[in-house]
């Protein structure tokens, strides 16, 4: 922004602010901001890294903590709501485990995405990086306690003996099309919290919301024929491109249609926003 100081008739200065960025130019800076963070990834793993050894410092177990708590609930929910839905353990327990420890990537991800830049503050304000390198920050801290929890998973599977065929592949792209939609939603959620501090609360309760109609802890068939309405759901849509070939299915045309067009309007409007607002990030934590 230009400021020009210009006389008046009557020899009163005055203050004149004009803004010297077009919209292509700020579309510029934020390509080369994702662009640097992208060179600074090695940089991102080890502050996600060091978050995590921050975080269970001092306990003997540490991130293992959240996989044994996993585990206890795969089981008391496994065994309880197989008899409730009339589902074979030997079926459920495996859809159970992979549902449970699949939310828990994607609503850490969403909430953390949230505080992405403000719990960022010392180093926004101390050290000039790129503002992306937040946002791949939040991915990476949840892919290190994902690789912790996929233990669970690999538990029941080897009891059960239940293994995932060839269809499983289709689960790689669809997981990361989810990691390019979790820095997308760390840039959105984590500008946005910035400005509105009382964003956060009230996302952490949709989430909440979100996980029992999802069909987290029940099967999709289970609805009969209301089935049809799952991928109108974001997160139902998400995770089942992920959770279905996992568990040697794929998924329906119209859940990679839903997730897919979810996922653009996602990161469209991630970009609007970083984009508009990147230059004021530093101002608002």
């Amino acid at each position: 922004m230009t400021v020009a100081l210009s006389a008046a008739a009557r020899g009163t200065p005055t203050l004149d602010l004009t803004p010297d960025q077009s919209f292509a130019d700020r579309q510029r800076m934020a390509v080369r901001d994702l662009r640097n963070g992208w060179a600074l990834i090695r940089l991102c793993w080890t502050l996600s890294w060091l978050d995590i050894k921050l975080r269970y410092r001092g306990s003997m177990l540490g991130p293992f903590w959240l996989t044994l708590s996993t585990a206890i609930m795969v089981g008391a929910l496994g065994f309880m709501n197989s008899a409730l839905f009339s589902t074979p353990i030997g079926s459920y327990l495996p859809f159970l485990a992979l549902s449970l420890v699949l939310w828990a990537f994607l609503n850490t991800m969403v909430t953390e995405g949230c505080t992405s830049f403000t719990l960022s503050e010392g180093m926004i304000r101390s050290i000039r990086m790129p503002f992306s390198i937040y946002g791949g920050r939040v991915v990476m801290r949840n892919l290190l306690v994902l690789g912790h929890n996929i233990v669970v998973i690999v538990v029941v599977d080897i009891a059960l003996g239940t293994w995932p065929d060839a269809t499983g592949f289709l689960a790689i792209p669809a997981f990361a099309l989810w990691c390019v939609d979790g820095l997308a939603i760390a840039l959105l959620f984590g500008a946005f919290c910035a400005r509105f501090r009382d964003i956060p609360p009230i996302i952490a309760s949709v989430m909440q919301m979100a996980f029992f109609v999802s069909a987290v802890i029940y099967k999709p068939e289970q609805l009969g024929a209301k089935e049809w309405i799952l991928p109108i759901n974001p997160f139902f849509s998400l995770l089942e491109i992920v959770r279905a070939p996992l568990l040697s299915e794929v998924p329906s045309l119209a859940t990679y249609i839903s997730a897919a067009v979810y996922s653009v309007l996602i990161c469209g409007a991630s970009w609007l926003l970083f984009v508009r607002v990147r230059g004021r990030i530093a101002f608002w934590v």
